[in-house]
């Protein structure tokens, strides 16, 4: 089972380089994130979400081959990718994986112009190295919201709200 971390910041930056951070420990497994979204509010009040994966892209890129494959199948693989990719492409954009969209946007109304967020759904953390990683973010943020248990969200405050 997936925990979800929520992370805002007093500026529209900071989230993205805890997501890098994030991903960097991914790659040398410290970490296992199913999904990790930055949220930003600019300073009229729109919020935006900034996925990781580009869902539009990959959709039509799977789909590309996909219809490329089909219409190899009816002599016009030229057409097939055509309509596979937009077919993909539109799947893309309509879909949506791990975290809420909409209830980012929810919580992200909350927050004041020019902040930012980092949302992460965490399938599987070496807790005490990822905590020691991210001894750069400390004092810039406040957890928001969290699905861990109450312990490991003391913990996490602890490790990141301490000044």
């Amino acid at each position: 089972m997936s925990d979800l971390v929520a992370v805002v910041f007093n500026d529209e930056t900071t989230a993205f380089d805890m997501r890098a951070e994030l991903a960097k420990m991914q790659k040398e497994y410290l970490i296992d994130m199913e999904d990790a979204v930055v949220v930003t509010k600019d300073d009229k009040g729109k919020v935006k979400l900034h996925q990781a994966t580009n869902l539009t892209m990959a959709g039509a890129v799977g789909g590309s081959f996909w219809g490329m494959l089909i219409g190899l199948l009816f002599l016009n693989p030229l057409i097939g990718m055509a309509v596979g990719a937009g077919a993909g492409a539109l799947s893309g954009k309509l879909s949506d994986i791990g975290i809420s969209n909409q209830m980012m946007k929810e919580l992200a109304e909350s927050f004041m112009p020019g902040n930012s967020a980092l949302f992460v759904l965490v399938r599987k953390v070496t807790g005490d190295k990822v905590i020691d990683r991210l001894q750069a973010f400390v004092g810039k943020g406040k957890v928001f919201k969290t699905s861990l248990d109450k312990d490991k969200e003391d913990t996490l405050r602890a490790a990141l709200e301490q000044a």
